[in-house]
This record gives C-alpha cells, sequence and structure tokens, in this order.
C-alpha cells in the first residue's frame, strides 16, 4: 500500500440546502475547507509549507458534524 499523507484544513462555511433526492432523509449541509496557511502555531506553518493550495467540499446530512473556523486534520491513504 501507499503511503498516508496528512493535510490540515480550516472549515470556512457550512451552507445548508435541499438535496437532489427527494428521498433524502434530510437537508445536506456542504462543508468547504481550505488548507491553513498561518496560525499562531509553528505547526499550521509547517503544513502551509507541505500544502500551500487547493480546497476540499463535503456534504453530510448532520448538521453539526463540521463547524467554520475549526481547523481538521485530513487523512488520504490508497484504499
Amino acid at each position: 500500500m501507499g503511503q498516508v499523507v496528512r493535510c490540515k484544513f480550516i472549515c470556512v462555511a457550512v451552507t445548508k440546502r435541499t438535496p437532489w433526492n427527494r428521498g433524502a432523509p434530510g437537508f445536506l449541509y456542504d462543508a468547504e475547507f481550505q488548507p491553513v496557511t498561518s496560525g499562531s502555531s509553528e505547526e499550521n506553518k509547517a503544513f502551509f509549507e507541505a500544502t500551500p493550495s487547493g480546497s476540499l467540499k463535503l456534504a453530510t446530512y448532520k448538521e453539526d458534524h463540521f463547524q467554520p473556523g475549526l481547523e481538521y486534520y485530513i487523512n488520504i491513504a490508497p484504499a
């Protein structure tokens, strides 16, 4: 298997929307993320040097799964 890549992203927005599938269990919540680019920690500086740009967008049925302003680790590994 390949190597696991660890990223650090900050949630910049969560928006509520109606899903296209009428049989869905509720509303969808789109969470948008950007890589950390600054902050008070040395860790954020190190992550920025490795991942200076990018974006990530996820959708979930759970309203409080992600919160704008909070930072999240995202691990990427081959499945």
